[in-house]
């Protein structure tokens, strides 16, 4: 399995997609691919313009997207990508989509059978077994929460330390815990922008110039700095 999970699409001041696009180049290889584009965490701009964006600069780095909204058929459109690439946005509304597209199923059996994946924010969330970790809106309801289960842990995108000045409410921090006070058995990364996982077979990886931030019930979260080992993170729930 060949994962590239990115915090966020872009770092402040800075265009969409840059400075991911060369680890996108290098996880997608030397000949030109022409990736399925998954946009429907899309909520208040259209898929054409979602498609140009992300074309853009995948065409800037050698590759290439097509949206799978040019598809008649969803399903034969994941079955024959040959990779597989789920953009950022509103992850309730992509789940949603997901599910009533019946594509749940086609994709994790096509990733698991090796076809590269990219996701960014709410499209690194669906890689996990839920979207419990999500900092969206629920904009609307899915089915279910249950989302990919690509990897056995749970991601919470733009992860962030901050509490800003006269914000009374609950930090980032505050609210994982909560998370793994109900859901005991799993652990969560907190992943900062700017940085993301990549995994490679049974190697996963942090890259970036930040650090992540690990919690699990029962244990002090634990900051993980790139070239740390990773592999507790992979085994599975008990």
């Amino acid at each position: 399995m060949r994962l590239l999970l990115i915090s966020n699409s872009t770092n402040a001041g800075e265009a969409y997609l840059d400075y991911p696009k060369n680890n996108i180049r290098n996880f997608l290889g030397i000949k030109k691919t022409k990736a399925l584009f998954i946009p429907y965490a899309a909520v208040t701009f259209s898929y054409d313009d979602y498609e140009k964006k992300v074309r853009d600069r995948f065409r800037e780095v050698g590759h290439d997207v097509v949206s799978i909204h040019r598809f008649a058929d969803p399903v034969k459109a994941v079955m024959e990508a040959p990779a597989i690439v789920v953009g950022g946005g509103n992850t309730w509304m992509l789940l949603d989509l997901l599910r009533r597209n019946g594509l749940i199923a086609p994709i994790r059996k096509r990733v698991l059978a090796g076809t590269p994946y990219i996701g960014w924010s709410a499209g690194s969330n669906v890689t996990c077994p839920t979207i419990m970790t999500t900092n969206d809106m629920p904009v609307t309801e899915p089915s279910s929460f249950r989302a990919f289960n690509l990897i056995p842990f749970q991601i919470n995108p733009h992860y962030l330390d901050a509490n800003p000045a006269g914000h009374a409410g609950e930090t980032r921090e505050q609210r994982i815990l909560e998370f793994i006070e109900v859901n005991r058995e799993l652990f969560v990364a907190g992943l900062r922008e700017g940085t993301m996982f990549l995994l490679e077979g049974a190697k996963l990886s942090l890259i970036g110039p930040r650090n992540a931030r690990i919690f699990r019930y029962g244990l002090e979260p634990k900051e993980i700095r790139p070239g740390d080992d990773l592999s507790f993170l992979l085994k599975k729930r008990k």
